[in-house]
């Protein structure tokens, strides 16, 4: 299993970027897909970025196709997500998951193991 725990959360205008990391402890990191998965108020949990363990695969949601960019550091334990052209609809915390699945995975349900967020908030 993997420990993520996040940070690089904040307040950002629109149009600007942000990009949270992830860090995750446990063993052979490289078998875990992680996902970002976002939480705006009054909202559920969403999918928008996953990348597979060895880190080959990537997909995106559609709202953010071409604007964020999830990688991953296999050899320092790391997940990034990088987020440009942000608008006040992103605004969110974002939750770094580990999934039971080595490929990439866009239900939130796969995801096992999570972090405490950190908050991206875009103003307009």
């Amino acid at each position: 299993q993997v420990q993520p725990v996040e940070s690089g959360g904040g307040l950002v205008q629109a149009g600007g970027c942000q990009r949270p990391s992830c860090a995750a402890s446990g063993r052979i990191f490289s078998n875990y897909a992680m996902g970002w998965l976002p939480q705006a108020p009054g909202k559920e949990r969403e999918f928008v970025a996953a990348i597979s363990g060895p880190g080959n695969f990537r997909v995106d949601a559609d709202s953010v196709k071409g604007r964020f960019t999830i990688s991953r550091d296999n050899a320092k334990n790391m997940v990034s997500l990088q987020m440009d052209s942000l608008k006040p609809e992103d605004t969110a915390v974002y939750y770094c998951a580990g999934s039971r699945y080595s490929g990439t995975t866009r239900n939130r349900n796969d995801y096992d193991y999570w972090g405490q967020g950190t908050q991206v908030t875009v103003s307009s």
